[in-house]
Formats: C-alpha cells, sequence, structure tokens
C-alpha cells in the first residue's frame, strides 16, 4: 500500500470516526424550558412581545435550530435553560412534540413552564395579573349550535361531546385528555415563591379596570394567584361565553377548578406533554403554566361587547409580568439545581430556601 493510499484510508477512518462521534453526542441536560407562543418582531432589540422579555433577561444568548420548530431555540449553557417560541393555536402542538423528539436535548429532568399571555375572567383578577394554573381544560372538542337556534332553556349552544345539551360532563376519547391536572405541590410552590412579586401599575391600567368597578378581583391592580387556564383554539369574547367558560371548567374539573384564564395552546401543550410523560420522555409532575392578563374575557356589565377584545397598554402589562413573576421560578430552580435536580419542589420548601 502506498504512503498515499495510506493517508487516504487514515483520514477517511478519521472521517467516519468523527462522524460517528458526533452521532453518538449526547442530549444536552436541560434544566427549565419556557414555552412562549409568539413575538412582535424580533426577538431582541425592538418592541418586546411573548418571547424577548425571556431572551434578554436571562439572557439566552445562544441559538439552536431544532427541527420541525419555525423558530430557533434560545439556550443559556451557562444556567441550563431552553426557551422555545412555538407559535400560536394548532402549531404550539407540533412544535413541543418536533422539540422532544429531536433528540438534541435530554428532558428527563426538566421543569417546563408555559408563560403566556391570555383573557382574564374579570370576577378572577385584572389585566396584567399572573395566575398560576392547577388545572388546564380543553375547549376544542365540543359540540356547536348557533345561538340565535337554542332551545329556550338553555344558556348557551355549546356542549359536550357525547351528550345533548349543555353542562353534562361527555367523552372525548381519540380526541382530547380534556383536563389535566398538575401538580399542585409544584404550584403552590410557584405560587408561594412569586406571590409577591412585585407587578407594575400605571394610569392606563387604572383606565382599563375602572368600568370595571362591580367585579371586584378586575378592578384590583395586578396581582399573582392561582387559577384554571381554559384552552381553546379559536378565540371567543363576551359575557354569555365567559359564563360557558366558567360552567365548563367547573364541569371538567368535578367542581374543584375555577375558570381564570382563557388562551389559545395550553390545552395542546398538554396534551403532548402528557402523551410524552406516558412514554417517559418527559416528568409531567414537573409542568408549570403561567398565564398572564391582557384582556378581560367580556365588557363590563351592562356595557356593549364590543370593540372590547384587545388594549395595547393590557397586552404590553401582560408581557412584562410573564416575564417578572415566572423568571422567579426559573432562577430559583436554576441556582439551586442540587436541590431541585432529583427532588421537585413542594410548598413546604419556598420558606426553607
Amino acid at each position: 500500500m502506498t504512503m498515499r493510499l495510506l493517508g487516504l484510508v487514515v483520514a477517511l477512518c478519521l472521517g467516519l470516526s468523527t462522524l460517528a462521534q458526533a452521532q453518538e453526542a449526547k442530549p444536552i441536560p436541560v434544566k427549565v424550558v419556557v414555552l412562549t407562543t409568539f413575538e412582535i418582531g424580533e426577538v431582541t432589540g425592538d418592541r418586546p412581545g411573548e418571547f424577548q422579555p425571556w431572551v434578554e433577561g436571562l439572557p439566552l444568548k445562544e441559538t439552536i435550530p431544532v427541527p420541525g420548530l419555525r423558530h430557533a431555540a434560545r439556550w443559556s449553557p451557562e444556567t441550563g435553560v431552553l426557551g422555545v417560541m412555538t407559535d400560536m393555536r394548532a402549531r404550539a402542538r407540533e412544535s413541543v412534540a418536533a422539540l422532544i423528539l429531536s433528540k438534541q436535548f435530554d428532558f428527563s429532568k426538566t421543569y417546563w413552564i408555559v408563560a403566556g399571555i391570555a383573557g382574564v375572567d374579570p370576577k378572577a383578577a385584572s389585566i396584567g395579573s399572573a395566575a398560576w394554573a392547577r388545572y388546564v381544560v380543553d375547549a376544542d372538542p365540543i359540540y356547536e349550535v348557533d345561538d340565535r337556534e337554542i332551545p329556550a332553556d338553555w344558556p348557551y349552544g355549546l356542549y359536550s361531546l357525547e351528550t345533548d345539551k349543555p353542562n353534562v360532563k361527555g367523552s372525548a376519547e381519540g380526541s382530547s385528555g380534556m383536563v389535566w391536572a398538575l401538580n399542585w405541590r409544584l404550584v403552590d410552590w410557584a405560587y408561594g415563591l412569586t406571590v409577591k412579586t412585585p407587578i407594575p401599575d400605571s394610569p392606563a391600567l387604572a383606565g382599563l379596570r375602572a368600568p370595571y368597578a362591580s367585579d371586584g378581583n378586575a378592578a384590583k391592580p395586578p396581582f399573582v394567584l392561582k387559577g384554571e387556564a381554559l384552552g381553546a383554539t379559536r378565540f371567543w369574547h363576551g359575557a354569555r361565553r365567559t359564563q360557558w367558560a366558567e360552567d365548563w371548567v367547573r364541569l371538567w374539573t368535578d367542581g374543584a377548578g375555577t375558570f381564570t384564564m382563557t388562551d389559545c395552546e395550553d390545552q395542546g401543550i398538554m396534551d403532548v406533554l402528557d402523551l410524552y410523560a406516558k412514554a417517559g420522555k418527559v416528568d409531567f409532575s414537573r409542568v408549570l403554566v403561567l398565564r398572564t392578563a391582557s384582556n378581560y374575557s367580556r365588557a363590563p356589565t351592562g356595557a356593549p361587547e364590543f370593540p372590547r377584545a384587545f388594549h395595547g397598554e393590557g397586552a404590553q402589562a401582560a408581557f412584562d409580568s410573564a416575564y417578572r413573576v415566572g423568571s422567579v421560578v426559573v432562577r430559583e430552580l436554576t441556582s439551586h439545581w442540587d436541590r431541585y435536580e432529583t427532588n421537585t419542589p413542594s410548598a413546604a420548601s419556598v420558606g426553607g430556601r
């Protein structure tokens, strides 16, 4: 064998060895995943949406492309935090599944925090408030009849599959898990850790609250609470729909949950995380959902329903409070990883940090 041929063989062997090593590279262990759903513009340097406060605030400086994600993930090797923008509505389900299946990361000990804006029931809280969910309820698998054509004794034209009238729990077998109970000990811990987190108020927010003075919690400055998230890919608004949401959450949680926040993604994200938890890919007991109020789910009592769906001041307040409140939990988990890597925290551990 000539020296030239020998050199080619050695080079080929080295190349194959390097390729094999790359293919066998161990997945990156992730301590915390922060899931947001959208951004207004760029992820840094301009007007912030859901994702930008996390990228700039933690910070998440490295970019990692993930097959199946429309936006590159952001990563901090120093803290072990991965930030992901899932896109909205049904795309969130696809993105979370792609992330888990990518084989780039080890999620076996990961804490998951869904952090996004939502509509809020005026009975529960005010714009800018932040709610840790104990339950996530799916509102997508549903029968719908035009409200103008419903029987006179029906409150609205929405009701469960496999039933024939509202407020009867049906079945969505093959469609959805319908309701996911989160780890209450972890939720209580996150709430206790963040309940005193200052959330800025402003004259603009006070002005949005003023017409809701008769609703109590809706008229309070922003605060942290515990309350359920209702997920539906359609955007809805109004007094009758808010009544339906209150009833729907109460129905599917067997009276244990209180409708607080309405969003478009949590049901899909929970369904995917639950399915892959059953396959041993993630730990569902380490999932948290934090929704922050950008708008009320209905108009003030006696006021016209439209146009009242969105307020620019409310959205900015919700973007800000999601990061302010959620980052407290992220920093606690990552800075005391020796404590939380193998032991999921509970409310009893808040005072003993």
